[in-house]
C-alpha cells in the first residue's frame, strides 16, 4: 500500500485506527511532499514516519518548482487546470506526479537512509548500504524483505519539474599546477547510457595538489562511466596566464550494481 502524501490536518498524532499505519497492509510506502505545519505554513501532509519505509525527497516540505511566481505556475505547461491545482496544493500534488514518473524509471528515485535531510545534503550518507536503496515509488516494494527497523526514512533530491529522478553522484577532483588561482571548477559525466551537463564542484581559491568534493544530483543515468570532462575558469583575463589541471578525478555512484 502506496500511501501519496497523507493527511496532516485531523490525522496526525491520532490513533492508529484512524489514519494510514504500516498495520494496514503487509507493506506500506509513504511519500512526504507536504509536511510542513499547517500552522503557519499550510502543510496538507502528514511528517511522522508512519510506513515500513517513508521517503522524504527534497526534505518533506518544499518540493523543486513550488516556488514558482502565481501567474506562471497557473499558465501551466499542462494547463490552466492542472497549474491552478498546483499553485494552490503544489508540494501536496507533487507525490503522485512523483509516483507516476517512477513508474517509467525504474532505477529512479533512489531513497539514501539517513537521520536528516541535513545529513543527507552533505553526503553523510552516501554511498547507499550494504543492502542498497529502495526506489521510490512504484518499485518500492523490491525493499520490503531488506527492512531492519521499525521505522526508516529515506531521502533524495527531485528536478524541479517532469522528468523528475535524478540520480547521485559523488565526484572528487585532485587539482595540478604550480600556483594558487581563484575561479571555479566545473565537471561533466559521459557514460555508458548518457551524459550530464557541467556541474560545480568548487569556487573560490583552487589550490594545486588539494581534493574538493561535490555531491550532483544529474538528471541523467549515464551508466558506465566513460569519460569526465573538467573544466575551469578564473572569470578574468590573469596576464600571468595560469595553468590549472585534474591530477585525479573519482566518480562514486550511488548504489553498486
Amino acid at each position: 500500500l502506496s500511501g501519496l502524501d497523507p493527511a496532516q490536518p485531523y490525522f496526525q498524532g491520532t490513533p492508529t485506527e484512524v489514519r494510514l499505519d504500516k498495520s494496514d497492509a503487509d507493506f506500506v510506502d509513504v511519500i512526504h511532499t507536504d509536511s510542513a505545519p499547517t500552522i503557519p505554513n499550510l502543510g496538507f501532509g502528514i511528517k511522522p514516519a508512519i510506513g515500513h519505509i517513508d521517503f522524504y525527497p527534497n526534505g518533506g516540505e518544499e518540493m523543486p518548482g513550488c516556488d514558482k511566481n502565481p501567474v506562471s505556475q497557473i499558465v501551466d505547461l499542462d494547463g490552466i487546470w492542472e497549474g491552478t491545482r498546483d499553485f494552490v496544493a503544489c508540494n501536496h500534488l507533487r507525490s503522485y506526479k512523483y509516483y507516476s514518473d517512477s513508474i517509467i524509471y525504474p532505477d529512479g528515485f533512489l531513497g539514501y537512509p539517513c537521520a536528516s535531510y541535513d545529513l543527507f545534503q552533505s553526503g553523510s550518507c552516501f554511498p547507499c548500504p550494504e543492502e542498497g536503496c529502495p526506489n521510490m515509488g512504484h518499485y518500492a516494494d523490491k525493499f520490503k524483505d531488506k527492512i531492519k527497523t521499525d521505522f526508516v526514512k529515506f531521502y533524495l533530491n527531485t528536478g524541479e519539474s517532469k522528468d523528475f529522478p535524478l540520480w547521485r553522484y559523488k565526484v572528487t577532483v585532485t587539482l595540478s599546477g604550480k600556483s594558487k588561482v581563484k575561479g571555479y571548477v566545473n565537471v561533466a559525466l559521459y557514460g555508458s547510457d548518457g551524459n550530464t551537463k557541467q556541474y560545480q564542484i568548487t569556487k573560490g581559491t583552487l589550490k594545486p595538489d588539494n581534493t574538493y568534493t561535490a555531491y550532483i544530483d544529474a538528471d541523467v543515468n549515464v551508466g558506465e562511466v566513460t569519460k569526465v570532462k573538467f573544466l575551469w575558469n578564473n572569470n578574468w583575463i590573469n596576464p600571468t596566464f595560469p595553468k590549472l589541471g585534474a591530477a585525479t578525478i573519482t566518480v562514486e555512484v550511488g548504489q553498486s550494481r
